[in-house]
């Protein structure tokens, strides 16, 4: 009679990591790729509907168009395009429209968004005020 043999250990797959993070990088890598090329047609796209269809596909994978129109001007999130004059001093400051549609992917902006920002009309000026020659 033979002894029983000690089960031998079953080899488990084990991930290669380096593989995964490699695909994972192009994966990311095309995605970037792709997003960027959804932006290019946005700009050039001529239909509504199709400008519309795009941005509701950006947006199912996390790219967010920015229109700040109401909100206070901020240099650090929007980019002045122009200005327009406004007879109402709550509207100083605020933008009145937006130019050129931002976006932002899950919160890391991917273009800022070009603005029309009021300016009251007799608003005091910052500078050179009260100087003569």
């Amino acid at each position: 009679m033979t002894e029983p043999q000690p089960e031998q250990p079953v080899a488990v797959d084990q991930p290669d990591t380096d593989a995964t993070a490699t695909l994972l990088d192009q994966a990311l890598t095309e995605r970037r790729t792709l997003v960027q090329l959804c932006l290019y047609a946005l700009d050039r796209a001529r239909s509504a509907g199709v400008t519309e269809r795009i941005e509701e596909a950006l947006a199912t994978v996390g790219v967010t168009a920015l229109r700040p129109d109401g909100d206070k001007f901020d240099p650090t999130l929007h980019e002045a395009g122009g200005t327009v004059d406004t007879e109402n001093a709550e509207l100083d400051g605020m933008v009145a429209e937006t130019e050129v549609v931002g976006f932002s992917d899950r919160g890391t902006t991917l273009r800022v968004p070009i603005v029309t920002v009021y300016t009251a009309k007799n608003a005091p000026q910052t500078g050179m005020q009260g100087a003569t020659t």
